[in-house]
């Protein structure tokens, strides 16, 4: 059987290896990004300044992978190809003694509603699983914001391109915004929500060491608190 891949990703990782430099679990999941692949609703900014896109562009097996993936759920029952990814991510969990955190898209998005559709039917099927995801699709994530999801912490993507959208979102469903702007400063001028900085990103914590990867250590966006606001410049 054709299985999805899963990602190690070092800022969310939810098993860090002893020496505090690596992950042991690939708990995340990317598709390739960019309007033309998995990102519908994607920004002139993001695609600017898209960390995960340069990514690719650099290392030719990760682009492969991403490439793999989205090939892969157009081609196939998306719901029963993310159900087995997920029940391997349980089984190795299991295995390992180590929390079920699992991040969706860590590059790409929901790029159609029978695909968004199919994350909601894994979600609900695997109810010891914590989610979390940010998107820029709108109808994407107000689908996730409906369906109810207990285990899933949603997050839509703001940036100063899409933040009157960001706002309405918030505003009317509630969802939190993740927000990404040129510095802190300007993120929290453009927000009309309270908000804080991500914490890795403000340098306030590691992206990993012995005690954990950075998300898995501040926990905000896993347990989806509150707004956080993303700097380009770090500053």
């Amino acid at each position: 059987m054709i299985k999805l891949k899963r990602s190690h990703d070092r800022k969310v990782t939810n098993l860090v290896s002893p020496n505090g430099k690596t992950s042991k679990i690939a708990n995340a999941f990317g598709l390739p990004a960019g309007r033309a692949f998995s990102c519908p609703d994607a920004t002139d900014y993001c695609e600017t300044i898209c960390y995960a896109g340069k990514l690719e562009k650099v290392y030719k097996g990760v682009r492969n992978v991403l490439t793999f993936n989205l090939d892969t759920l157009k081609n196939g029952d998306m719901v029963e190809l993310l159900d087995d990814m997920i029940n391997d991510f349980e089984a190795e969990c299991d295995k390992r003694i180590a929390p079920k955190l699992f991040r969706i898209h860590w590059d790409g998005d929901l790029f159609s509603d029978d695909y968004t559709n199919a994350w909601i039917k894994t979600i609900q099927s695997h109810p010891n699983v914590r989610f979390w995801i940010y998107t820029r699709v709108v109808n994407g994530a107000v689908k996730l914001h409906k369906a109810k999801l207990n285990n899933l912490a949603l997050y839509f993507s703001g940036d100063p391109d899409n933040i009157t959208i960001a706002n309405m979102l918030n505003r009317t469903y509630g969802i939190n915004i993740a927000m990404v702007a040129e510095t802190f400063e300007a993120g929290r001028e453009l927000l009309k929500t309270p908000a804080v900085n991500c914490p890795e990103n403000n340098k306030a914590i590691p992206l990993i060491n012995t005690k954990g990867s950075a998300c898995v250590t501040c926990g905000l966006c896993i347990r989806g608190e509150r707004s956080v606001i993303f700097s380009r410049s770090k500053k």
